[in-house]
C-alpha cells in the first residue's frame, strides 16, 4: 500500500493552495470508469434513482479502493455519481468536502479526531472515539459519519514469522524481554518525532528511547515508508513500523505485534457524508451499513495486496469484492 504518513500530516495551508488549484480545473483526480450492476443481498431494496452525488477519495491505495466501492454501490442503486476519487493529499480532500465539492468520502476516526478536529490525545476505545468524532464533526461542519468498519488501519510494528518463533513474542509488551542488541527498529524519520510516534510508544512499553537499558539511539534505522517492509523482511532490523492493513504484510508473511497497552490511535474507516444529503436520502445509510460491517483488517489487507503486490486496478478489485460478497450481481 502506498499510503504514507503524509496522508495524515499534510498542512492545511498547502491544502488550501492545492484545493484552489484543483477547484479551478475540476479537482485533480484520475477517476476512470464507473462499474455498476444490480444491488443484491442485504442492499437489494435500496433505490437512489433521484440522487446526484459526488464521491471523493484520497490518493493512497486503500482509500481509492474504498472510494471505488462507494461509487459502484451508489451507481448500482441508481444514483448519478460524479467520481472524484484519487484526490492528491488528505488535507486537500478534506477541504474539498468542507467546500462542498465532494459529498461523500471514506475517512478514518483517528484522522478526524487528531488531524481535522485538532485534538492531541486519542480516545483508546474504538466506539467512544467514533462517537466523539461523529458528534463534533456533525456539530462543527455538518458532516455525518456513518457507522465505522471493524478494520483499524493504525500504526503498528511487524516482525518476520521466523523472528516471532525464535524470540517467542507476539505483543509489544514483550519487546522488553528481547536482548538489547536485537531491539532494532526500522522507522520513518518523522515517526520518531510524532506525539503519537516511536518515543511515546517505547516509553509506554518501558523501553525508553535513548536509554542504554531501553532502546539506544543507535538501534534505529531510518527508511522511506515503502522500504521498511522489505528491510524488515530481510532482517535489517527486528521491528518494522507498518500500517496494519498494508497488503505487504500478507505478501511478506510478516506478523504484526499486538498493541496490548492500546498506545496507538484507532483508525476505523467510516463513510463521511454531507448531512443534508444524508437527510434527503436516508437509504444511503442502509446501503453502506452491511458493507462497512464486512470490512475487516483481513479483508483490507487482501484487497490492498491485490493492488500493491499483484498490480491490479482498484476499480476492478473493489467491484469484484462487492460481487463476491453478494452486494452486487
Amino acid at each position: 500500500m502506498t499510503r504514507t504518513r503524509l496522508v495524515r500530516r499534510a498542512g492545511l495551508t498547502a491544502a488550501a493552495l492545492l484545493t484552489t488549484t484543483l477547484a479551478a480545473c475540476g479537482l485533480g483526480t484520475a477517476a476512470g470508469p464507473i462499474l455498476s450492476g444490480e444491488l443484491d443481498g442485504p442492499v437489494a431494496d435500496v433505490d437512489l434513482d433521484d440522487l446526484q452525488i459526488s464521491v471523493g477519495s484520497k490518493n493512497f491505495t486503500e482509500n481509492i479502493i474504498l472510494g471505488k466501492m462507494a461509487v459502484s454501490l451508489l451507481a448500482s442503486a441508481g444514483a448519478e455519481v460524479n467520481d472524484l476519487t484519487n484526490i492528491p493529499g488528505s488535507a486537500a480532500a478534506r477541504q474539498a468536502q468542507l467546500d462542498g465539492q465532494i459529498d461523500a468520502m471514506w475517512e478514518y476516526t483517528g484522522t478526524g479526531w487528531i488531524t481535522y478536529l485538532g485534538h492531541e490525545d486519542p480516545i483508546p476505545d474504538e466506539e467512544e472515539q467514533y462517537v466523539a468524532v461523529r458528534d463534533e464533526d456533525l456539530e462543527a461542519n455538518g458532516l455525518a459519519w456513518l457507522q465505522p468498519a471493524p478494520m483499524n488501519n493504525t500504526y503498528g510494528f511487524a516482525i518476520t514469522q521466523e523472528t516471532s518463533d525464535r524470540l517467542g513474542i507476539t505483543k509489544l509488551s514483550q519487546i522488553k524481554d528481547v536482548p538489547i542488541e536485537e531491539r532494532t527498529f526500522c522507522v520513518e524519520s518523522e515517526f520518531t518525532n510524532r506525539p503519537d510516534g516511536l518515543p511515546g510508544m517505547l516509553q509506554t512499553y518501558e523501553i525508553p528511547l535513548g536509554d542504554p537499558n531501553g532502546v539506544p539511539e543507535g538501534n534505529l534505522r531510518t527508511y522511506q515508508t515503502g522500504a521498511i517492509y522489505s528491510a524488515t523482511d530481510k532482517g535489517e532490523c527486528t521491528f518494522g513500523e507498518v500500517f496494519t492493513t498494508d497488503g505487504r504484510i500478507l505478501a511478506l508473511d510478516l506478523t504484526v505485534l499486538e498493541d496490548d497497552r492500546q498506545y496507538f490511535p484507532k483508525y476505523n474507516v467510516s463513510l463521511v457524508i454531507d448531512d443534508a444529503v444524508l437527510e434527503a436520502n436516508p437509504q444511503i445509510e442502509e446501503l453502506f451499513a452491511p458493507v462497512s460491517e464486512a470490512l475487516t483488517d483481513e479483508v483490507l489487507i487482501g484487497l490492498n495486496a491485490e493492488v500493491d503486490v499483484e498490480g491490479r486496478e482498484p476499480v476492478d478489485v473493489a467491484f469484484e469484492w462487492l460481487q463476491e460478497e453478494g452486494f452486487i450481481s
